[in-house]
């Protein structure tokens, strides 16, 4: 997603209780190239984040909503399924209440 727009996707998930998210700022190309820079790549930020399967849609959605300016390079969100979540301090596994 376009760097200039996360401002307004993290208070949307603020605004739906989203508990965590972290967020990477990187490098890349893809339907969006910048011919005037080497290699063409433009920076963009990801967002990660564990969410219940009822949610998936819902918070998607409301990423899609602020993070949308209908220009090329606009991003993507991917829902994908997560089998299991351990939490490293507690070496327990999470349950879904605590994601």
């Amino acid at each position: 997603m376009r760097t200039d727009v996360l401002g307004r996707v993290e208070a949307r998930l603020l605004e739906l209780h989203v508990k965590g998210i972290s967020v990477g700022h990187g490098m890349g190309y893809g339907e969006y190239m910048n011919f005037w820079t080497h290699g063409w790549m433009v920076p963009h930020a990801t967002i990660e984040m564990y969410a219940e399967a009822t949610r998936a849609e819902e918070i998607a959605t409301a990423i899609v909503e602020s993070a949308h300016t209908g220009v090329a390079g606009d991003g993507m969100v991917a829902i994908l399924p997560v089998e299991k979540l351990y939490r490293i301090r507690t070496k327990a596994e999470a349950t879904p209440e605590e994601i």
